[in-house]
């Protein structure tokens, strides 16, 4: 790779408006989204390493290229020498994080960038690394960049795109397997064991898998046994090279009865009134209200809750439509736009058969949206 995969103009205009001269992302996902996908082949499932800790460090300054630079582990090496990184400025020299920091401040020393505004992420960034670049650039301003990173994932590639939604097909794949798969008194252990398997051979990496059963409504991994007439929930995020696909299907254990149709019913008419009103030009505000209104019509309304989230390299992420205890929702009157990819979730707590849920994965067009992951989406019967 020789060029960034993010649009730099678009960087540029971002780190200009919050008063920013140069950025450095150190969380797995904007240093994986910055170098196109790279995340280092020894650190996948760890980042502790002796007394520290992995920590890749990419910087960009705004309007040139020359000077950016990746501040990587002695191990990633030998992925630099297949040409895996393209900043020009390549340094996979370091162990921890103080060793981390110091090549950092050593390369924009190097680069008389000693007085810069200098854009970092306060909620990933360790103390101690934290403390090397203020002690070794005291001319300099820090400043937030974790809105900057935000915008600049906000809207896919078409390659970002097509992972989510290889990502979401995988992962309904695996639970109708997983389904087909069960037999009565199959524990919620069990059944997690076999999601993962099952995503596993569908080339996904495993992320979580949360399932009920019956009138229990706890989602955690237990003994519980998936018994005959029970509804069960089955929520899973997977992902390919970090881009999850993260959904929410429904089964029974044997045919579902009328009140079991009905209740599905309910949550769908929920997601369909949200799913119309979701196109570029709209606000998510507005898909929000009229979701939330068919909600309120149906007769369990006082147990369903509808969401609707921005997803893609983290399940959580911008447009943020929603104001809730994670973010505020300083997207939901800003006009969606072809190529952002949100979640949308209506979640029931019904007393008496527990846990109904649908969770679906749009992407955003010009002329409305796109589904991804959309079979499976009534009852599925073990």
């Amino acid at each position: 790779m020789t060029t960034p995969p993010f649009q730099t103009e678009k960087a540029d205009a971002l780190m200009e408006a919050h008063g920013l001269d140069v950025l450095i992302a150190n969380s797995p996902h904007n240093v994986r989204y910055l170098l196109g996908g790279h995340r280092s082949f020894f650190f996948q499932s760890m980042d502790a390493l002796g007394h520290a800790r992995y920590l890749p460090l990419v910087i960009y300054v705004a309007g040139t290229l020359d000077q950016a630079a990746y501040i990587g582990s002695a191990i990633e090496g030998f992925e630099k020498a297949l040409g895996a990184f393209w900043p020009i400025h390549t340094h996979t020299v370091t162990w921890g994080t103080r060793d981390a920091a110091e090549a950092a401040v050593k390369h924009l020393t190097d680069m008389g960038l000693t007085k810069a505004r200098i854009g970092i992420e306060p909620p990933f960034l360790p103390r101690d690394a934290d403390q090397v670049l203020a002690d070794g650039l005291p001319d300099a301003i820090f400043g937030d960049a974790t809105p900057i990173l935000e915008r600049l994932r906000a809207i896919k590639r078409p390659d970002e795109l097509a992972k989510l939604s290889a990502a979401s097909d995988g992962v309904i794949d695996a639970m109708r397997a997983t389904i087909d798969w069960a037999t009565p008194g199959v524990t919620k252990h069990q059944i997690i064991h076999r999601l993962k398997a099952e995503e596993h051979a569908r080339d996904l990496d495993f992320d979580y898998c949360l399932v009920t059963f019956g009138q229990n409504r706890n989602r955690a991994p237990s003994d519980q046994q998936w018994q005959p007439g029970e509804a069960m929930s089955i929520d899973s995020g997977g992902n390919i090279d970090g881009y999850i696909g993260d959904l929410c299907r429904m089964a029974v254990m044997g045919p579902p009865d009328a009140e079991l149709e009905d209740l599905l019913a309910e949550v769908d008419a929920t997601q369909q009134a949200t799913f119309a009103f979701l196109k570029a030009g709209a606000t998510g505000q507005t898909a929000l209200d009229h979701g939330n209104s068919v909600l309120k019509s149906g007769p369990n309304a006082k147990h369903t809750d509808l969401v609707i989230h921005g997803m893609g390299l983290v399940s959580h992420e911008a447009p943020f439509i929603m104001s809730n205890r994670i973010y505020d929702g300083v997207d939901a009157e800003v006009p969606l736009e072809a190529g952002m990819v949100v979640s949308v979730e209506t979640t029931m707590g019904h007393p008496d058969r527990g846990l109904i849920k649908l969770e679906d994965t749009i992407a955003i067009t010009e002329q409305g949206f796109e589904m991804y992951g959309d079979a499976a989406r009534g009852w599925n019967i073990a």
